[in-house]
């Protein structure tokens, strides 16, 4: 099991860039495949971006392509998503979860969700 804290969320004007962070806990954090989801107030959570154990595999949601970018550093045990051009739609909870290996993340029904991230977004 991987326990995951999220941080770096706050409050960035329309166009502006945050980078939130996705720290692990465990040694197997590099066998996981790892995703970023928000949920917006009055909202279902939704996908944003996963990124596979090694990185070849990169996906996006349509909403943030071109966009947001997700990265992982293993040795680090920690997941970013770097978010540029931000829109007041934007604004969410982010969640990181982790994704065990030969699952897809963007479908994994997962058993637990942290705090996560509260990013706001100014216009």
């Amino acid at each position: 099991q991987v326990q995951l804290v999220e941080s770096g969320g706050g409050l960035v004007q329309a166009g502006g860039s945050l980078r939130v962070s996705c720290a692990a806990s465990g040694r197997t954090f590099s066998s996981y495949a790892m995703g970023w989801f928000r949920q917006a107030p009055g909202k279902e959570r939704e996908f944003v971006a996963a990124i596979s154990w090694s990185g070849g595999s990169i996906y996006y949601a349509d909403s943030v392509n071109g966009r947001f970018t997700i990265s992982r550093d293993n040795a680090k045990n920690t997941v970013y998503l770097q978010m540029n051009s931000m829109k007041p739609e934007d604004t969410a909870v982010y969640y990181c979860n982790a994704a065990p290996t030969g699952w897809d993340p963007r479908k994994y029904e997962y058993d637990y969700w942290g705090q996560g991230t509260q990013v706001t977004v100014s216009s």
